[in-house]
């Protein structure tokens, strides 16, 4: 379903585009990829980047026609912006994971209904249908993913930490802010006291009479949870010093390092995978292989500027850095969630692109408020020139 290439990204890009502006605003809600872009994929991995979809949105409609459609990217945008503020998170959010998955070891009750969670097997019809989407295709539609998120928390009783690795297993897509914070945010924890509740009848409606479940909860109590944590102080860029010998790092966090390369001007550059590290559970072979895949693309494509790129993993990047006499290794800012988790004391110097430069600073509260700075934002990057 999704080729891990740039020139794949691409046309899926141009194929949306017309679509972009009414008709994404009208139909987005509806159960069918033929009203969404389905890039999600390619931006989570900066494939492509947010200011490339922007740019391609806006030459062909007004910014009015496509604010729907804008303000889809720029959630994207805000759930990391917050995390980045308020990492320890992410920290609770695996430490209360792996505290769910002893509980599957030693209870054989909720390891046979998670079991049949991730299966498909819970005889809620549209429920399994999704399972199976996601397990088949790596993929799925976000209100699908708001049904699902509160069918397993208030109708199957599950922990929601075992819903949120299960989507980040299997999501092609798989991000750490966007992906915890939104199962945070259907449980109450997010916005605190709000919770998501799926509904038949609306369920019936966007999946135009597919379905139209029974049995579901009528009431979603908010989640015992603890307070947000104080929000901390952005990441800025790391000091890069112009006259060392530098060598570039591509993570599966950026794979648009364009930017990057006539600043730092590399003599070495290395990939890096971390995939395996997005849940204590095995990560599905598509995500890996969509991935892999990707950082390959991203290598041949700016192999003529940068040169064959050897592929290291966190064990071998100082022995990569030393078979080239490396004074500094510099790579793009490496967000909060897995792949930061496994760099943690690698010595980098991390540059931020200008986008989230310039949004992050404004996820201090509500999208609602977020929302309001988008207009400016974008302003600014019509303006850009980034590769």
């Amino acid at each position: 379903m999704f080729d891990p290439s740039y020139t794949a990204a691409l046309s899926r890009l141009n194929a949306f585009v017309p679509k972009a502006g009414r008709d994404y605003a009208s139909k987005r809600n509806y159960d069918d990829l033929a009203h969404v872009s389905a890039l999600s994929p390619y931006i989570r991995h900066r494939v492509i980047t947010e200011e490339d979809v922007l740019r391609a949105s806006l030459a062909r409609h007004s910014a009015g026609a496509a604010e729907k459609f804008i303000q889809e990217v720029y959630w994207r945008t805000y759930w990391k912006g917050w995390l980045e503020m308020q990492p320890s998170v992410w920290a609770m959010y695996r430490a209360d994971l792996q505290a769910a998955l002893n509980r599957v070891q030693t209870e054989s009750g909720l390891r046979q209904d998670w079991e049949a969670a991730c299966n498909g097997e819970t005889g809620i019809a549209c429920f399994d249908h999704w399972a199976k989407q996601l397990t088949e295709t790596g993929y799925l539609h976000n209100h699908a993913r708001m049904w699902f998120a509160s069918i397993w928390i208030f109708t199957l009783r599950l922990p929601w930490t075992l819903g949120a690795d299960f989507f980040m297993r299997h999501l092609l897509d798989g991000d750490p802010a966007s992906n915890t914070l939104s199962w945070r945010w259907v449980g109450g924890l997010q916005t605190i006291g709000k919770t998501y509740l799926a509904r038949p009848d609306n369920i019936a409606k966007y999946t135009e009479g597919q379905f139209h479940p029974k049995g579901l909860a009528t009431f979603a109590a908010p989640l015992d949870g603890m307070p947000h944590p104080p929000r901390g102080p952005l990441p800025t860029s790391d000091h890069f010093d112009t006259t060392l010998r530098t060598g570039l790092l591509v993570t599966e966090e950026d794979l648009s390092p364009g930017w990057l390369i006539d600043r730092v001007k590399p003599v070495a550059t290395a990939t890096l995978q971390t995939t395996q590290h997005r849940s204590p559970l095995a990560v599905s072979a598509q995500v890996g292989g969509f991935t892999s895949g990707a950082l390959a693309d991203c290598a041949a494509r700016f192999e003529t500027r940068l040169g064959p790129a050897t592929q290291v993993t966190t064990d071998t990047i100082a022995d990569w850095a030393k078979a080239n006499t490396l004074d500094q290794v510099v790579t793009s800012y490496v967000p909060t969630g897995p792949t930061r988790d496994a760099l943690a004391g690698a010595p980098l110097v991390q540059i931020m692109r200008p986008y989230d430069i310039a949004a992050w600073p404004h996820a201090t509260h509500g999208f609602f408020r977020f929302k309001e700075k988008i207009p400016g934002l974008v302003g600014q990057i019509k303006g850009l020139n980034i590769a």
